[in-house]
């Protein structure tokens, strides 16, 4: 088997952007020359990579394995191919940082263009990933920096880790608007948009109901911050949601108020063990780490290890 890079470049992008159409724009080629590499990598496999239907591509489980295997392998060539083009344009670095969802709508985007203001040639490499990927990339060091849920998965992290508290968030006519602090017992019949069941807040939030002898009602699982927050808009219930996707949410439409007990979630900052931090690294860490704690409970002990 021959597999080609070029080959396995057009099958990530399609996976990235959904379609031959994403795919080819991203690349810049034409849609006959993706769709060409995708049945070389087919035959070249020989596993059926997509189920065409009705003009759509849908990924077979294969597929997705494929997928995680390449990503980190594609990437890599495109951040040596950004840093050739950086020393050619002597620009004179890159920031290279990652994050989860909740954080790239609006706290990373801030983070970013004010560390920018006073580094007019500054290249920046930002994602927005789930923490699992973005562990990954730090380890690999495709990314110096990177923001993630817990818990930590690789011992070759550096990690700070922050708690913060979730705030109930229902919609905006509801009668729980009385009240100035949500409790268990006052949330009881209220039906709940969710997280996964593995996602620390959901453990947590399961877990206080239960200590406070409350059914909690689950009405809808999905997997982003923003999803939350969306469905609380529409009237489906309430959801316990970090304070980053809280403050830089512009939108009506919903009331937030403390929870008692509280309903933490934690976050870490990390870096790679072993390998020092670019001097733009060190200097963009030094502001996020401030930016964080502003909306943070405060660091949690027994961190792994000083970062930096």
């Amino acid at each position: 088997m021959s597999l080609r890079f070029r080959q396995l470049q057009a099958f990530h992008a399609i996976m990235e952007t959904g379609t031959v159409t994403g795919a080819a724009s991203v690349l810049g080629i034409s849609q006959p020359g993706i769709s060409n590499l995708l049945s070389q990598l087919e035959r070249e496999a020989r596993l059926p990579l997509f189920e065409r239907t009705k003009g759509r591509l849908l990924p077979t489980p294969e597929a997705e394995l494929l997928y995680r295997e390449v990503d980190t392998v594609v990437r890599g060539l495109d951040h040596v191919a950004q840093a050739v083009t950086d020393l050619q344009n002597k620009h004179p670095g890159q920031l290279q940082v990652a994050a989860p969802h909740m954080l790239s709508f609006g706290f990373m985007p801030r983070e970013i263009a004010r560390f920018s203001q006073s580094r007019q040639n500054l290249s920046v490499s930002f994602q927005s990933q789930y923490s699992s990927k973005i562990q990954e990339w730090v380890t690999s060091g495709l990314f110096e920096i990177g923001i993630v849920e817990m818990p930590i998965l690789h011992d070759t992290l550096n990690a700070k880790v922050f708690r913060f508290e979730t705030l109930a968030t229902f919609p905006e006519n509801s009668p729980l608007a009385a009240h100035e602090l949500l409790t268990p017992e006052l949330l009881e019949n209220e039906p709940f948009i969710v997280m996964g069941p593995e996602h620390q807040t959901h453990r947590r939030t399961r877990e206080v109901f239960q200590k406070a002898g409350c059914d909690w009602r689950t009405k809808i699982h999905t997997h982003l911050s923003e999803n939350l927050l969306s469905f609380v808009k529409q009237g489906m219930g309430v959801a316990m949601i970090d304070p980053f996707t809280v403050s830089f949410d512009g939108e009506a439409g919903y009331q937030t108020r403390p929870f008692q007990p509280p309903v933490m979630l934690d976050l870490a900052v990390i870096t790679a063990k072993g390998r020092p931090l670019s001097a733009i690294g060190q200097a963009f860490l030094a502001q996020l780490m401030t930016s964080i704690e502003t909306f943070a409970e405060g660091a949690v002990p027994d961190e792994r290890q000083a970062i930096g």
